[in-house]
């Protein structure tokens, strides 16, 4: 199907397309369910669709013509809503301003590009809402490109999705354009005023390729996520690292969070970062700094063979359900005695961890279980590195954050809304807290 709005796609009339002829009027058709057509408007327009074998989407397909014939129709009452009088009503005389014919423009819309003829008023007054003075694409066309970018597709990969799906050209310094039209609303996003109290908060790495000083290098993004007082989970924001991060680095962080209005954490799961707990230390004195047990079980993991993952994690999963730090002393001892031989690497990756790891030993199964439940953490790592690795590498630090924050920033948006993602068993966690930490969730 390539046929071109002037030859085949013409054929239907600018009669029919605005509902003027002797079938069902299109303009006077809007049924009592929201639906703009009638069942025999579409039928009788998809019936030429396909009698005449037309294009549907991409320039000169049927969807482009419609929109060129609703958008100019829409321009012209913007304009006769603007000079105040009808076409050819009298009262437009001596009104100081009229009609002045039309000029081309192209934009780009959700099915394809349209070529429409502008209104004009001769006092130069008349400003369109619909299609602003300007604007070279409506805005469904850049919300898809910037959702395309969020998913990790390079300028090169959108540029090739659009002239494939639309039939369209467009220029790399476009689709920049488009999504930098997101960098304010990221930044507000980064700074917004945050809970005075966070039970929890958690803070992980991952690793992406950035384009530093003319070569590509490995460079930590870190992200912060707490756990507000209702068990709602919310993305608090995005850091790239440089590798070289210490206690400076890390007050920088944290210090942001604070001054948008964190006054205090209970926990602070986090992985071993180097300076990070002396930075949470400086920051809130009575935070408790705890090693991430997802992440130690992990570590543990990659020493392990496949057939034996099963039986290693079940026998590790007996030291961070053990009721005291005594407790799973003893387990980590078993541990060893069982596995010490076959795995050294697992028994380093715990002991070298252990004073980080038993403080939440001393509270009862219900919190720890909320401190070590991490799914959204996960899920968030997995979203930002299958995009990340999409692109390959970022060509600055500003791509590589304006991407990272962008899916943050949808995360945040899409699940659990405003109010965030929901953690269960709250309640009786809430209960716990409130008993071991008095006080601390009423600031």
């Amino acid at each position: 199907m390539s046929l071109t709005v002037d030859s085949k796609v013409a054929v239907m009339s600018d009669d029919e397309i605005s509902g003027e002829s002797s079938s069902p009027e299109l303009g006077d058709v809007c049924l009592s369910n929201g639906e703009l057509l009638s069942p025999q408007e579409l039928d009788r327009i998809m019936g030429r669709v396909r009698d005449q074998n037309l294009r549907l989407v991409g320039e000169g397909g049927v969807l482009s013509f419609l929109s060129k014939k609703i958008l100019e129709r829409a321009l012209e009452e913007e304009r006769t809503e603007h000079l105040g009088y009808e076409r050819g009503d009298p009262a437009g005389r001596g009104s100081g301003n009229s009609r002045n014919g039309t000029t081309p423009k192209r934009v780009l819309t959700d099915a394809g590009p349209v070529d429409l003829d502008v209104p004009r008023d001769r006092a130069g007054t008349f400003e369109p809402r619909i299609v602003p003075t300007g604007a070279t694409r409506l805005a469904g066309f850049s919300e898809m490109i910037v959702a395309w970018y969020a998913t990790g597709m390079s300028t090169r990969d959108i540029r090739r999705q659009i002239k494939r799906m639309y039939g369209a050209d467009i220029s790399a310094e476009l689709v920049s354009r488009v999504t930098d039209g997101v960098i304010d609303e990221l930044k507000d996003w980064q700074t917004r005023p945050l809970d005075r109290v966070y039970p929890i908060v958690y803070i992980d790495a991952l690793v992406v390729k950035v384009r530093t000083n003319g070569t590509v290098i490995n460079r930590p993004a870190y992200l912060a996520i707490g756990v507000d007082v209702e068990g709602r989970k919310h993305i608090l924001g995005v850091w790239l690292g440089d590798g070289g991060e210490g206690a400076k680095f890390w007050m920088t962080v944290l210090s942001d969070i604070k001054n948008r209005g964190v006054a205090d954490v209970i926990f602070v799961c986090c992985d071993g970062l180097k300076g990070l707990p002396d930075a949470i230390e400086a920051t809130w004195p009575t935070a408790i700094t705890q090693t991430c047990v997802v992440h130690l079980v992990r570590a543990s993991l990659r020493y392990c063979s496949w057939k034996d993952r099963k039986t290693v994690a079940a026998a590790l999963r007996a030291i961070y359900t053990a009721p005291s730090v005594e407790a799973a002393a003893d387990a980590l001892d078993n541990f060893e005695l069982e596995y010490g031989d076959r795995y050294p690497g697992i028994v380093r990756v715990w002991r070298d961890a252990w004073e980080r790891f038993i403080p939440f030993l001393a509270y009862p199964p219900i919190i720890r279980k909320i401190v070590y439940t991490t799914n959204m953490i996960e899920s968030v790592n997995y979203q930002m590195r299958k995009a990340s690795k999409t692109r390959g590498h970022f060509p600055n630090d500003e791509s590589a954050l304006k991407l990272l924050r962008l899916i943050a920033m949808n995360i945040t948006t899409t699940r659990g809304g405003e109010a965030g993602t929901a953690t269960p068993g709250w309640k009786q966690a809430l209960n716990a807290f409130e008993m071991y930490f008095p006080g601390r969730l009423d600031l």
